[in-house]
């Protein structure tokens, strides 16, 4: 017997080792070092239909994990039956779907776990899937070949393996204890039968996450948009509008929907995987990702909308790529139509993305087609991504979101809210973006460059460069419902057909959504080491520090932040401040000028704006020691309920501009922790008197000096304004105007004081205050737009004066009054 034994292994590892000269794996899903395998218990693997060439795979990736060899453990007799086996039977050409099957062996090894109740099997689902295609595919040779190896026998399998072997996913799921799940069942058929009802359950949230669904063929789509309903409608208000005829609408609408759609190609996905493998390679250090396990929990039981922080083009492609290579199904992405061109446009379509033209207001038609593709792939279950920002940002912040997405979602999910909507915030943190130049002149007054395929051209000279690592991190999913029950209570129970489910309530709600999806990618931001450079020596006067001062305040920053997390998410570089900046002089971010008695790290023009970039990316991370470090640093002495009283001023201001996440109720716990933070590691003092700084020659006060730089920029632009509305009459200036003027004086004082932050003078930033002020009816509006002071306006003047320095206000008013 065990010279047969013996036969079956080597001819068992000599296929083996046959099948992996053709094919390569790569092990998806669930993080296998959490399974928890106990080795003195005997461990069964599930499979979707039966099959050898997996059982060879399954084997080969189990042993390489430690988990002992299936194929050894079944010829050493350790269970009745084989350590495999499968919950369906494969179909044939009459019938399309596979059959569901309780495998004998199945039985059998259930009658070998009730005979002792000590006894337990591990039960581990896998699916091997030879190539990842979610299409539907027309020809008779792909179906044979789809990778759910429902149709064919070993023909079919020999060539899938030869035509999709090199691109082979094994996921692995977390082991079930037959145990556990029989609970007090002692029927072995019954027991059996349940196992097998759990796997198929299980093998369906699978497929979802890793697939998702069938996609119906383009062009049946595209043609059956402009029969919906609503679209309907809009193609009979077209033609009487435009006096056209229907059948014209409906060719104009046909049009609108062959321009929107995606065509995901597997093909072209293999392609971009391959190139995407080597640009990432190529120009990045590596790819670190946070948070990811969380997300293949919560991705299986809802319908997932990634919504990403936009700092540069490669952000869609970076989460396709990560999506795609940890096992996760691909999302359809929402691209401007500017991407659509020719070449680069084919590709990203083929690749997932759908377009959309910028603004379509006045479009009703292309809006009610857009309306409804954006509405087949919500309800169709197909996970999906936009960019809630609209445009990348050109200083590193986050920005104000645009709400359109988000609105045409919510009219989707009102419509049909079957399937829960789940939102993903994800954070792209950088330490160098390919469109770092094209920013630059931008700020600097330069126009847009309209993208164009001489343009892509151009960024292959960046290969040449290196541009650090790249941080991924997956926030906290924001449940839509939830939300919707929290801020609309009873919105389930109104049917919203005849308003074209746009309710009254929905833009207020919709804004509060998007409000809380840009909080969710800041709350998930993470810290790199250029991060820490430019917010050290940004507020060091000249922009210039001695090496080990720079050295020594970035790990302070970084023991601060390390102790006093912005959340659980905040994710820290490794290393020490030497190594950070040897790594930002290889990334040419400073510069060093020799000299003997201790070299001096220091930056260009260009340096120091680009460097503002990054300080933006994570500057709401250090926002409220921040703001505590400026009302200090002027040597005020302020007690305990003074300062939180300041802070609970200035508060609402940097929430509204930073997108911070603690709500006023937290505030006061929030300040006093970090109060004790900053007195503990001797950055404040606190005495009978209150809180002060240190004496200014100690090296406590350089570092709460400079993490006071990081917000008093701020406070200056608070200032500016303030100072500007008083000098006016009431009545006098609408909004806009009060932007503009805002806007050219911080221009001037930016360009006689060398200040080097673009967004001093960024309008947005100017009307996102306005527009605070009126909601905290410190302002007011009249019918005719004009702007009012309110006498509440005071005490936040008052308080701007006390914190700021003397001669910096005193050289804005002069500003104001040139």
């Amino acid at each position: 017997m065990s010279i047969i034994r013996s036969i079956r292994s080597s001819l068992f590892r000599l296929q083996q080792k046959w099948l992996y000269g053709l094919i390569k794996t790569q092990i998806i899903g669930p993080d296998q070092k959490e399974f928890s395998i106990d080795p003195e218990r005997p461990v069964i693997y599930a499979m979707l239909y039966p099959s050898h060439a997996e059982q060879l795979v399954i084997d080969r990736e189990v042993s390489k994990l430690g988990w002992g060899s299936p194929q050894e453990s079944r010829l050493n007799k350790e269970l009745p039956g084989k350590p495999f086996f499968s919950i369906y039977r494969r179909a044939n050409f009459f019938r399309k779907q596979g059959t569901p099957m309780v495998a004998r062996q199945l039985i059998r090894q259930a009658e070998w776990l009730s005979e002792d109740e000590q006894r337990d099997i591990q039960v581990v689902p896998v699916r091997v899937f030879w190539g990842r295609a979610p299409e539907k595919e027309g020809s008779f040779l792909k179906i044979w070949l789809q990778n759910t190896g429902a149709i064919g026998g070993r023909l079919a399998k020999l060539m899938a393996i030869i035509f999709n072997g090199r691109n082979t996913f094994v996921h692995f799921s977390r082991p079930i204890s037959l145990r556990e799940l029989a609970d007090k069942e002692t029927n072995a058929e019954i027991i059996a039968r349940k196992l097998a009802r759990v796997l198929r359950v299980h093998n369906r949230q699978v497929s979802a996450t890793v697939l998702g669904p069938d996609l119906s063929h383009r062009r049946t789509l595209v043609h059956q948009i402009p029969n919906r309903p609503l679209v309907q409608k809009a193609i009979e208000e077209e033609a009487e509008s435009k006096g056209i005829s229907k059948k014209k609408a409906q060719q104009r609408a046909l049009k609108y929907a062959d321009e929107i759609a995606s065509n995901i190609s597997y093909t072209n996905i293999r392609f971009l995987d391959l190139v995407l493998t080597w640009v990432w390679n190529k120009i990045y250090n590596g790819v670190q990702l946070h948070n990811i396990e969380n997300l293949k929990e919560v991705i299986k039981e809802n319908e997932i909308i990634y919504v990403p922080c936009h700092r540069s083009h490669i952000d869609y492609l970076l989460l396709s790529y990560v999506l795609y290579r940890n096992g996760l199904q691909l999302p359809q992405i929402a691209a401007g139509i500017n991407l659509n061109m020719p070449v680069v446009g084919p590709i990203l379509r083929r690749g997932g993305a759908f377009f959309m033209r910028r603004t379509f207001r006045d479009n009703k038609l292309y809006a009610a087609v857009f309306d409804e593709y954006l509405h087949s792939v919500f309800s169709g279950g197909y996970a999906t991504e936009y960019f809630v920002e609209g445009g990348r940002s050109r200083t590193g912040r986050t920005l104000s979101p645009k709400a359109g997405m988000l609105a045409m979602t919510l009219r989707s999910y009102l419509r049909d809210s079957k399937k829960p909507i789940m939102f993903m915030p994800v954070y792209t943190g950088y330490e160098k973006v390919f469109e770092a130049n094209s920013y630059l002149g931008e700020l600097r007054g330069a126009k847009k460059k309209k993208e164009s395929l001489l343009g892509v051209v151009g960024t292959l000279r960046s290969f040449k460069r290196s541009f650090g690592k790249v941080n991924v991190t997956f926030g906290e999913p924001i449940y839509l419902t939830d939300f919707l029950d929290r801020e609309q209570p009873g919105w389930k129970e109104t049917d919203y057909t005849d308003c074209d489910y746009r309710p009254q309530w929905a833009p207020a709600v919709v804004d509060q959504l998007a409000k809380e999806v840009v909080t969710g990618i800041n709350t998930a931001a993470s810290i790199n080491p250029i991060n820490l450079i430019a917010l050290s020596i940004l507020s060091a006067p000249r922009q210039a520090m001695e090496e080990q001062q720079l050295i020594q305040q970035m790990e302070a920053y970084r023991d601060l932040i390390a102790d006093n997390a912005y959340s659980a998410l905040t994710a820290l570089p490794q290393g020490d401040g030497a190594e950070w900046l040897a790594y930002a002089e290889k990334l040419n971010s400073v510069s060093r000028s020799k000299h003997p008695l201790g070299d001096l790290i220091q930056t260009d023009d260009r340096q120091a704006v680009t460097l503002t970039y990054y300080r933006n990316n994570v500057l709401h991370l250090f926002a409220l020691p921040s703001l505590l470090a400026c009302l200090f640093v002027n040597n005020q002495r302020f007690s305990r309920e003074q300062t939180q009283a300041l802070v609970a001023l200035f508060y609402p201001y940097l929430k509204a501009e930073l997108f911070l996440h603690w709500d006023e109720s937290q505030l006061e716990q929030e300040t006093g922790r970090w109060l004790d933070a900053l007195t503990g590691r001797g950055y404040l003092i606190l005495n009978e008197k209150g809180y002060h700084a240190p004496p200014a020659s100690t090296g406590e006060y350089v570092l709460l000096a400079g993490m006071a730089g990081n917000v008093m920029q701020t406070l200056e632009r608070y200032f500016l304004t303030l100072s500007i509305l008083k000098g006016k009459d009431n009545g006098s200036l609408t909004a806009q105007e009060l932007e503009e003027q805002c806007t050219l004086l911080a221009q001037r004082i930016s360009m006689l004081y060398g200040i080097n932050s673009p967004e001093f003078f960024d309008k947005a930033l100017f009307r996102t205050l306005i527009q605070q002020l009126l909601s905290d009816q410190r302002l007011s509006r009249d019918d005719e737009g004009k702007l009012s002071v309110n006498s509440s306006l005071d005490d936040m003047t008052e308080a701007l004066e006390d914190v700021l320095d003397g001669a910096l206000r005193q050289s804005i008013l002069r500003s104001l009054n040139a």
